[in-house]
């Protein structure tokens, strides 16, 4: 939560969509469905929002699909809230109809939004999560930094790297296989657990170094 997946997708689709590719944005079910029933979900109402939220996905009228998230986050609160891991297998299925899976990073400062956001606490457990379940099904996912226009540019970065292909202003045209295989990748390695480790210490170390004058 509070890591700009909303952003994002809306200046990708924005992005494309201004280049004249047909792109469909999905929003966030989860965010509809609090807003409309003034509450958080319980857990046995998690399954029907993270199914909506995949057939939203899948039934866009569009080549080309963004989704603000995917069902993987309605598993992953499941399983941190309510201890009920029951949705990982749709949710992973759903993910790997996807070509590429952007992870957003938790460099940017935690804002509250009413029912949508529990707290800063809960960003480091949910990522951690997430790069589990992903870890555990065999996806490749690449991790987004940064703020503002440098946020979305390294995510056009990711994209030309399964494109194959340097010029972000062809990219879209040339994603045409399904499940294509990829590799994770930062500055020194390709393992995104050393990714986290390096982050957090960052983080702490940060911490524990307190304000400067």
């Amino acid at each position: 939560e509070s890591t700009g997946k909303t952003a994002l997708a809306t200046t990708l689709a924005a992005y494309f969509g201004q280049r004249g590719e047909p792109v469909a944005l999905v929003p966030e079910v989860l965010r509809a469905w609090c807003e409309r029933e003034g509450r958080t979900p319980r857990a046995d109402e998690q399954m029907g929002i993270a199914r909506e939220q995949a057939r939203c996905a899948d039934n866009a009228s569009a080549p080309w699909v963004i989704a603000d998230t995917t069902p993987i986050m309605i598993a992953v609160y499941s399983d941190m809230l309510f201890a009920d891991q029951s949705l990982y297998p749709m949710a992973l299925a759903h993910q790997r109809s996807y070509d590429l899976t952007l992870l957003t990073g938790l460099d940017l400062p935690w804002v509250a939004d009413g029912l949508q956001r529990d707290g800063p606490h809960v960003r480091e457990p949910v990522d951690a999560l997430v790069r589990a379940a992903l870890a555990r099904a065999d996806l490749p996912f690449r991790v987004v930094y940064g703020s503002g226009p440098e946020r979305w540019g390294n995510a056009l970065n990711a994209i030309n790297s399964i494109a194959n292909n340097e010029d972000p202003a062809r990219t879209s045209s040339q994603l045409t296989s399904k499940n294509r295989k990829w590799t994770w990748v930062c500055d020194k390695c390709s393992d995104p657990d050393c990714e986290h480790r390096l982050f957090t210490e960052r983080l702490s170390l940060a911490a524990a170094a307190g304000p400067r004058r």
